[in-house]
């Protein structure tokens, strides 16, 4: 757990920039500082509560930002799939603790050195959770307290910190070329419902989706030609 808890540390640095940013977001739609902190505790997933928190600020009922937030969130239905070789082995509450604390980034990182060494497993995915959601917890109640106080986000050059999060995640997933048709799909799907006017969750998810399906259609045309 703790060489899981010490490589996650630059991750979560990032995570509390964007985290703060989130925050303020938050309070300036009206959250509590404490209620940012459960949200933050209970949900743990980033960019649903971003896309959540937008919704209630247009106006969206609250089944619409719940959804929206759901929509965005089935991406995790996949990330915990693949973590199953992982966990095989552990008691049932913590397999449950497990996929909980996991998010986009200790996921990651875990893939990423578990390909460089496969006796990385359960241990480091956990040690890095709990350091990303301790993190992500006091950073958006941090930025919620002082949210009424930094009423211009931009201001501030926050706004990118979520862009930059992203890319950094992306950049940690990218396995060579071989990602590049399925990514560039997804992109463009992405892109195209976007300026039609999807609201930008769904169109999240089904670039993803396109992206999904042609990368395992490509896969198994490779295991075919063996």
């Amino acid at each position: 757990m703790k060489q899981g808890a010490i490589a996650i540390l630059p991750l979560a640095f990032g995570a509390a920039i964007y985290g703060f940013a989130f925050g303020i977001l938050a309070a300036q739609t009206g959250f509590p500082w404490w209620g940012v902190a459960m949200m933050s505790g209970a949900v743990h997933a980033g960019s649903s509560q971003i896309v959540a928190v937008e919704q209630f600020s247009g106006g969206s009922a609250l089944l619409g930002a719940a959804l929206a937030g759901a929509a965005l969130n089935l991406r995790y239905i996949g990330i915990v799939a693949s973590l199953a070789e992982v966990l095989q082995g552990l008691p049932l509450r913590f397999r449950l603790l497990a996929i909980h604390i996991t998010g986009d980034e200790n996921w990651a990182l875990t893939m990423a050195e578990r390909a460089k060494d496969p006796a990385v497993g359960a241990a480091f995915l956990l040690g890095s959770g709990f350091v990303m959601i301790s993190v992500w917890i006091a950073s958006t109640a941090f930025g919620a307290v002082l949210g009424a106080s930094l009423p211009d986000l931009e201001q501030f050059g926050l706004g990118f910190a979520f862009t930059a999060a992203f890319i950094a995640m992306a950049r940690g997933m990218w396995r060579g070329h071989r990602n590049t048709l399925p990514w560039l799909i997804s992109f463009a799907v992405t892109g195209v419902l976007v300026i039609t006017g999807l609201p930008k969750a769904y169109a999240i998810v089904c670039g993803a989706l396109c992206g999904v399906t042609l990368s395992l259609l490509m896969r198994h045309t490779r295991v075919r030609e063996r």
